[in-house]
């Protein structure tokens, strides 16, 4: 999907019924996980709540907009090799040859595809196959890029 305004494309990953038990019973909430994209080097990841789910998906694009990191795209993939991992999720992302296409799966294509990546491989070596978690290492990953020098990697 693509708001219009921004002219950023995002795409839900996941939607989950959370419960908050309290002293009067529980209350229930709907989280949201959206992935937006300007396909042109940024990208970011928004998690939510809200009371249904137009809401929980509004509230999680907003802030996947809000903190969103730039990606330094070369010859249509990264410059080299970059590997993130948060909790049991471990992301392993390399450069490709021109017009081999994305090759990943999973949540990690999709932040691929909206930053802007045309040709990459990626793989998830970590234990887990929570999309959130393996989302969020593929952008721990994406953050590295930007530490380093580009001109000097090639």
């Amino acid at each position: 999907m693509i708001d219009k305004k921004n002219n950023w494309e995002y795409r839900v990953l996941e939607i989950k019924r959370v419960a908050k038990v309290t002293k009067g019973g529980k209350t229930f909430k709907i989280r949201a996980v959206v992935i937006a994209g300007d396909k042109n080097g940024k990208v970011g990841v928004g998690i939510e709540k809200g009371d249904d789910v137009s809401q929980a998906v509004n509230k999680a694009l907003n802030l996947a907009i809000k903190n969103h990191i730039s990606v330094p795209i070369l010859n249509n993939t990264i410059p080299y090799e970059v590997e993130g991992k948060v909790s049991a999720a471990k992301v392993l992302i390399k450069p490709a040859k021109e017009g081999r296409g994305i090759i990943a799966g999973g949540s990690v294509k999709i932040i691929l595809e909206l930053a802007g990546i045309k040709d990459a491989i990626a793989k998830i070596i970590g234990v887990t196959k929570n999309p959130l978690t393996n989302s969020m290492a593929t952008l721990k990953a994406l953050e590295k890029l930007n530490k380093y020098n580009i001109k000097n990697a090639n």
